[in-house]
């Protein structure tokens, strides 16, 4: 079945991706697919052959994620309610929770990446690790089928939903209290950069947020996203709102 114009798997590659195989616990019958799963469009854009990217893969793999994990939400949590499984798959299908599954598989290591985004520091992404975890579940998915798939997920997402359970997972404070407010008030927190110290190539930003009429902050971060997150997180706290 043709899918994509993959990278060559040359012999040098092949190891590499022979050595995820036995990290991850999964075969794949066609090491091109897996190969073209770690390719990110910079590489592609840069490469003279025409070849394709992980895009469409990690779009199937979204869905095939997506069914896995709310099927055995629906089998397992016979408790919960539609909000509250919807809020914990929420959770664990997010960018947050796929990086850090991508990174104890060290994806980072296997990723195809342009020089642009090298430099960049694009291997470290979280979105493009995020990515590169639903692209590698599409492959096996097309390369194995549904069941090997599903075992692959929940072996590395029970895990993750066991966190969201008790409670100890990564919490998004700015997309909690913004649907708190939109719920509560019918409008959305408002969020200011106050100033911006450092260096370029280390930049401090200082972010409050404003619900209501009340300003909390600021949150200090590397960059806005992380520092509108700190100061959301302090919005949350003070208004006692509970995510259980």
């Amino acid at each position: 079945m043709e899918v994509l114009q993959a990278p060559t798997v040359t012999p040098e590659r092949r190891k590499e991706l022979t050595l995820f195989e036995k990290q991850s616990g999964i075969r794949f019958r066609r090491i091109d697919l897996l190969n073209l799963a770690f390719c990110h469009r910079s590489f592609a854009n840069e490469t003279t052959n025409a070849i394709g990217n992980n895009e469409k893969l990690e779009f199937l793999g979204d869905s095939v994620l997506g069914l896995v994990v709310a099927e055995y939400l629906f089998t397992e949590l016979h408790d919960k309610s539609e909000g509250d499984l919807a809020k914990i798959k929420s959770f664990v299908v997010s960018e947050v929770s796929l990086a850090d599954i991508a990174r104890d598989l060290h994806i980072d290591d296997y990723i195809l990446i342009g020089k642009g985004e090298e430099h960049s520091g694009g291997r470290n992404k979280r979105a493009l690790l995020a990515d590169a975890m639903e692209a590698v579940i599409g492959a096996y998915f097309l390369d194995s089928g549904f069941k090997p798939a599903k075992r692959f997920i929940l072996k590395y997402l029970i895990p993750e939903i066991n966190k969201v359970l008790q409670n100890k997972h990564h919490k998004d404070y700015k997309t909690l209290l913004q649907e708190y407010v939109q719920k509560e008030y019918k409008t959305y927190p408002k969020y200011h950069l106050i100033k911006k110290t450092g260096p370029d190539h280390a930049k401090v930003f200082w972010m409050e947020v404003t619900v209501l009429e009340k300003t909390y902050g600021p949150g200090q971060g590397r960059n806005k996203k992380e520092a509108e997150q700190k100061a959301a997180r302090l919005a949350y706290n003070d208004l006692d709102i509970t995510d259980e």
